[in-house]
């Protein structure tokens, strides 16, 4: 039964609540592995120690402290390269970036 409960978890659509929780959830895993405390994590980091905790228990961080957080776990390029790369589902969305790559802003589109 649990087996299929995973399974089941891996194809729900995620919420921008989600997500937070399961970064904390995977921020906390990865600091506990190592070994290092709220305390410590606050120090290498310079983010305080209280949004630390907010963070790890409610999914709840700015990005400027996200960012830090990522960097002291040495994260940085994860971080730095999460938008490098176009994303596209549909030959109509590539079509689209590769019409407008090089832009500097973009326009409304026409009805």
């Amino acid at each position: 039964m649990s087996n299929i409960l995973s399974v089941l978890e891996n194809f729900s659509l995620d919420n921008a609540d989600d997500i937070a929780i399961s970064m904390a959830h995977d921020f906390r895993k990865r600091r506990i592995e190592k070994n290092l405390t709220r305390e410590q994590m606050a120090e290498r980091s310079n983010v305080a120690l209280s949004n630390i905790v907010r963070f790890e228990q409610k999914g709840l961080i700015s990005l400027k402290n996200l960012i830090a957080l990522a960097m002291a776990m040495d994260y940085t390029s994860e971080v730095k390269n999460i938008f490098s790369q176009p994303k596209y589902s549909t030959m109509e969305e590539l079509t689209q970036i590769r019409k407008n790559t090089g832009k500097s802003r973009a326009f409304k589109k026409e009805i």
